[in-house]
């Protein structure tokens, strides 16, 4: 599982025109990046971090202060470029595995205590962010030992 972190001011995600999750407050927007190989006990783990990771003001907290969080589902964050100039896709997940996992991160953080607003899965989205700091986290849950 990949997840990128952003320290947001404000954000917002758009399909066909209408606004169909934001931040309602300064907050987190977390792109989720699901492979084959994730599990339930992955999306909780990274969920439990991004939840309690010290990036907001004063070194806080999104659990800390209540800041509200705005997943994105994303599948190239497991983009291969390292052959030619075409991203591979092939270690993304498909969806049939990887909504339902990107669904239980979200709903993971509501268990939580988040205030968790999402995107809609495989919908052409427009992300409007504006990254405060600009503070940006890339967690690979891959690299964890």
């Amino acid at each position: 599982m990949r997840v990128v972190v952003q320290r947001a001011r404000q954000a917002r995600v758009e399909v066909d025109g209408e606004v169909v999750g934001a931040l309602p407050s300064p907050g987190l927007v977390v792109l989720v990046g699901i492979t084959d190989t994730d599990t339930p006990a992955d999306v909780e783990k990274v969920a439990a971090k991004v939840w309690g990771l010290r990036i907001l003001e004063e070194e806080r907290s999104a659990s800390d202060i209540g800041a509200p969080i705005l997943v994105v589902s994303q599948f190239t964050l497991y983009a291969s470029t390292r052959k030619g100039r075409r991203p591979s896709w092939s270690a993304a997940a498909r969806g049939p595995v990887s909504e339902p996992l990107v669904e239980h991160f979200a709903d993971h953080l509501r268990t939580l205590g988040a205030h968790v607003e999402t995107g809609i899965f495989g919908a052409d989205m427009l992300v409007h962010l504006v990254n405060e700091g600009p503070m940006t986290i890339l967690i690979d849950s891959d690299r964890w030992e």
